[in-house]
């Protein structure tokens, strides 16, 4: 007679899973944490409003509601309770108008936050569930199906102001005598609207660390990664690479790294781990932008790092006793 197959865990569907250690406990829910992340967002907010007027107002109001809207229509499709209350949609959606110039058109702002939420998030099995930085993978799509909308300096090209990163791209160093740091660092020049507030952003990733929301082993990672990589190249060539804290003032580095890298879902959870995410994914933004076609390679980068995350997860002390 044959014995009967045993599967100890068999009847465990259902049960309480605990994976196993570092476990990161912050004493914030879903709702506190998206919170946090909306008050953080807030003064650069304005200032994109005080800098673009009320394109800027127009993009984050569009993108967010209707991020909220279809968040809300996927649950009740999927016959789950619609819990759109915690925010997490409305965040999402703003992390994505972020990454716009303020002249996007009112259907690529719709487009885009129906595939943060849809393509990011749902397919995915909704928050916490995406290996990937919803919002990125909302602007990766945009990016390769409507080019000319999604490139900031031919999308604004009405204004008197260049975009520093095409500056550099396709006329070389030589042109940035026309930028000083103090205007970069003010946001006197085009970009998207997480590119170009880099006070407000610095301040809210900074608060951000400070009240524990968001670990600072990845943004420290990633700036350094960027700096670092930027100065290795400025050193070699400075006639032909920028100077590292051009980089850093330029595109979404500074939103990137206190808000797009360290997406929760998509980004490692130990301590090394997270320094290794950071530093490859600030060095693959140098990268992308000395031999890459696109001019900001923040969004790529991160995405790029995102695919590695749960093999660097892997990356762990041995346990006591082990060889």
């Amino acid at each position: 007679m044959t014995p009967p197959v045993i599967k100890p865990l068999a009847d465990s569907a259902g049960a309480l899973v605990v994976c196993p250690p570092p476990h990161v406990r912050t004493g914030l829910g879903v709702r506190g944490l998206s919170l946090a992340g909306l008050l953080a967002l807030a003064p650069a907010a304005i200032m994109a409003m005080g800098n673009f007027g009320l394109d800027a107002a127009r993009v984050l109001a569009l993108a967010g509601s209707v991020a909220v809207l279809t968040e809300a229509l996927c649950l009740r499709l999927a016959g789950r309770d619609v819990d759109v209350d915690n925010f997490s949609a409305l965040y999402a959606g703003l992390l994505f108008a972020f990454l716009l110039p303020a002249s996007a058109p009112w259907w690529l702002v719709a487009m885009g936050a129906i595939l943060t939420t849809s393509l990011g998030r749902v397919l995915f099995g909704g928050f916490g569930s995406n290996p990937l930085c919803a919002p990125l993978v909302a602007w990766a799509m945009c990016r390769i199906s409507w080019p000319a909308a999604m490139d900031v300096d031919f999308a604004m090209a009405a204004s008197a102001m260049h975009e520093p990163l095409a500056q550099l791209k396709y006329f070389g160093v030589q042109a940035l005598d026309q930028f000083e740091m103090i205007d970069l660092l003010l946001g006197r020049h085009l970009g998207a609207l997480g590119a170009v507030q880099i006070i407000p952003l610095a301040l809210g990733g900074v608060a951000l660390m400070v009240f524990k929301v968001i670990r600072p082993y990845i943004p420290l990672a990633f700036l350094a990664g960027v700096l670092g990589m930027a100065g290795l190249l400025h050193m070699i060539d400075p006639s032909l690479y920028a100077e590292p804290v051009f980089h850093l003032l330029t595109g979404s580095v500074v939103f990137g790294a206190f808000f797009l890298a360290t997406d929760t879902a998509s980004s490692p959870v130990g301590r090394m781990p997270m320094i290794l995410f950071g530093l490859m994914a600030g060095v693959m933004v140098v990268v992308i932008r000395a031999w890459g076609v696109y001019t900001d390679g923040v969004p790529f980068a991160i995405l790029l790092v995102n695919l590695l995350s749960p093999l660097l997860d892997r990356v762990r002390p041995k346990p006591f006793g082990a060889r």
